[in-house]
């Protein structure tokens, strides 16, 4: 494969892969046939959430992963810890699945970073975790009217949400270049491969089985259990979470029907600088934040623990996107930190991207695809926080059904129409936003 990020049978390369601590030792599925209370299909942040849930419960769990574990979006991702969506609002969630799940999910959400960071620590996961809160300054006057509407509905939600003047904005990132904000300081960043790797070593060590490069070619229904086949051998599973996420379909075999088509993949870029001098580093988010903007088209940051800027943007065409991205991204930064100017150019060690799982109304999803067989598909960009905390509760929602799966708005599959023309929308919807940023 010419691609080296679609290429399942290697990690591809990154900044985290460069430093993340090694993945635990892990195999194919071996020849035969293993029986167990659930499978999972994914070893990214949702699926291994779930396998540590179901372990601790003394469930028998085996989580099956196309490549290695991390590989998809759960380990490619800027690493930033954010208990909210990128679009989809507090009021909107409720609107959309009704006041008892809407505000259920919204909830989840609120506490999706705080679940996150929980887990590095129980389990001391060295993944360079910082929580030090999340900001979203606003890039325009007219943007304001929407950091105060989402700090207010997270507000009465209970979180510790808190709306930022133009000046508080400007000692939290070290410029003026935005408006004033909102910040949640349960928010953070961490280096997200490292994470996913030791939520692995925690499955491990509760007893789940990951087995890596053991794609799943297909379900077959086995009187009240499922089958669930790869290469090497097979699994029968009494409950099956389907994890896999925007990649099912795209890069790696979908383990059920139309699956890949109730996603769109979109393709993100993630870069890092070269590590700042130390007075250049202090100067910049010097509270060592989080901080993702109002822009549509994102603007975003956060320090590594060597001083590396970690960004990154998106393109509409992928064509000779090194060279343009790497020009562009550094215009960005030099308006967003104007003291990156006392370098002498602007240079990245690092560039790297992967696709995330979108959905036409910005939405999550969650699939009930048969009698006991759940998944979910739509971070929308912000699946580092919400797919972990989602883990636990799929994984009861799995094994118990009945109330605990009431906890989620699961509902039948629903493909996207016209979904072949998908990609065509996200480039034309790109093309907007990018108009829209400066003209609101």
């Amino acid at each position: 494969m010419s691609d080296p990020s679609l290429d399942p049978i290697r990690l591809p390369p990154s900044l985290w892969a460069a430093t993340a601590p090694e993945a635990p030792a892990t195999s194919p599925l071996p020849a035969g046939e293993q029986r167990v209370d659930l499978a999972v299909v994914g070893a990214g942040v949702t699926g291994l959430a779930a396998a540590l849930r179901a372990a601790e419960r003394g469930a028998s769990v085996t989580v099956l992963e196309a490549a290695e574990i991390g590989w998809g979006a759960s380990g490619r991702n800027n690493g930033q810890v954010i208990p909210a969506m990128t679009r989809a609002d507090p009021d909107l969630l409720v609107a959309a699945f009704g006041a008892e799940q809407g505000e259920r999910l919204v909830a989840l959400l609120r506490d999706s970073a705080n679940t996150l960071f929980e887990l590095v620590r129980r389990h001391g996961i060295a993944c360079e975790a910082v929580q030090n809160g999340w900001l979203q300054p606003a890039h325009r006057e007219s943007r304001l009217a929407l950091s105060r509407s989402r700090c207010a509905q997270w507000q009465r939600r209970g979180a510790p949400a808190q709306l930022l003047d133009r000046d508080q904005v400007a000692v939290l990132t070290g410029s003026r270049f935005w408006c004033g904000g909102w910040m949640n300081p349960t928010g953070g960043h961490v280096n997200p491969l490292a994470f996913t790797r030791g939520l692995a070593r925690a499955a491990i060590a509760a007893g789940a089985a990951i087995h890596t490069h053991s794609a799943v070619s297909s379900l077959q229904r086995v009187g009240d259990r499922w089958r669930l086949n790869t290469r090497g051998g097979s699994v029968l599973a009494r409950r099956v979470l389907l994890a896999s996420h925007s990649y099912s379909g795209f890069a790696t075999p979908s383990p059920w029907p139309g699956l890949a088509r109730s996603l769109v993949p979109v393709r993100s870029y993630q870069m890092a600088t070269q590590p700042l001098p130390a007075e250049l580093r202090a100067s910049i988010l010097p509270g060592n934040h989080a901080l993702s903007d109002t822009h549509a088209d994102l603007h975003f940051a956060r320090l590594d623990t060597q001083g590396r800027l970690v960004t990154g943007g998106a393109l509409v065409l992928a064509t000779g996107y090194e060279q343009r991205l790497r020009r562009r991204i550094a215009e960005r930064l030099l308006k967003m930190f104007p003291q990156l100017a006392a370098l002498d150019g602007i240079g990245f060690d690092h560039l790297w991207h992967g696709v995330f799982a979108a959905t036409p109304d910005k939405l999550p999803r969650f699939w009930r695809l048969d009698e006991g067989v759940l998944g979910w598909v739509g971070c929308n960009g912000r699946g580092l926080a919400l797919g972990t905390a989602l883990g636990p509760v799929l994984a009861d929602a799995a094994l118990d059904g009945g109330p605990a799966a009431a906890r989620l708005p699961f509902e039948a599959l629903r493909q996207i129409p016209g979904h072949a023309f998908a990609p065509l929308g996200v480039k034309a919807a790109s093309l907007y936003y990018r108009w829209l940023d400066g003209r609101d």
